[in-house]
């Protein structure tokens, strides 16, 4: 997929999703910036010179395709990159509504919208949509259990459509990243009453190799599934 191809980015504005973007708009690729709102969409359109930006809230995903409807989106979508996210620490019995449905809603929901949206366009490139999951999508622990289960949910809906768009030529990888230096992982460490040290975890830029691995490997051979963890 190297040279020229039109990848849509959630998450383009920190932490792993900057780094994709910064690499894939250095070598040249074309970028559709997801933004939460034209203010956002402004200052990644300025961090990133020539790219595109597509404005709408995930933690709405109800009225995405109303968003959508007012702005023009790419002919052309040879990657769709699922970046953001979003996460809240709590026990079961601490847990509210509010906090499972923001949760649900931006790390599964909203992926989940945002591909049928884009559909069309990668079954016309045989293109390829990335998760970035996590490693609490294959392990629930204590005091995960809302983000976990949004991250089990994307971990479902990556194998469904995997199968379900094998015939259309559509590439499909979930990447499970361990603890990466970013600022959500700093408001986990606060969550958890943790001193951070970005240099304990990986570098976003690690993140950003293995997931560009994923995208450019030939037609011959495609990641399912692909576990990062940290090396120190």
């Amino acid at each position: 997929m190297a040279g020229m191809a039109t990848h849509v980015i959630t998450g383009a504005g920190s932490g792993v999703g900057a780094a994709v973007a910064r690499r894939l708009h250095a070598r040249g690729d074309d970028l559709v910036l997801h933004a939460r709102d034209a203010g956002r969409a402004k200052e990644l359109a300025a961090e990133f010179p020539g790219a595109k930006t597509l404005v709408g809230d995930l933690a709405e995903p109800d009225r995405l395709s109303w968003a959508f409807s007012h702005q023009t989106l790419p002919d052309r979508v040879d990657g769709l990159l699922h970046i953001a996210g979003v996460v809240d620490l709590g026990r079961v019995d601490e847990l509210t509504p509010k906090s499972w449905h923001h949760q649900l809603d931006v790390n599964l929901i909203a992926p989940a919208e945002l591909t049928r949206h884009f559909l069309p366009q990668l079954r016309a490139t045989r293109g390829h949509v990335v998760f970035v999951n996590s490693g609490a999508g294959l392990n629930a622990h204590a005091h995960w259990a809302a983000y976990a289960a949004s991250k089990h949910g994307l971990k479902a809906l990556a194998d469904s459509l995997r199968q379900e768009e094998h015939a259309n030529g559509v590439r499909v990888t979930s990447v499970y990243p361990g603890r990466t230096a970013s600022p959500m992982q700093a408001k986990v460490h606060q969550q958890e009453g943790k001193q951070y040290d970005p240099s304990q975890w990986i570098d976003p830029e690690s993140m950003a190799t293995a997931i560009l691995m994923a995208i450019d490997l030939p037609r011959d051979a495609e990641v399912n599934d692909l576990t990062v963890r940290p090396g120190t």
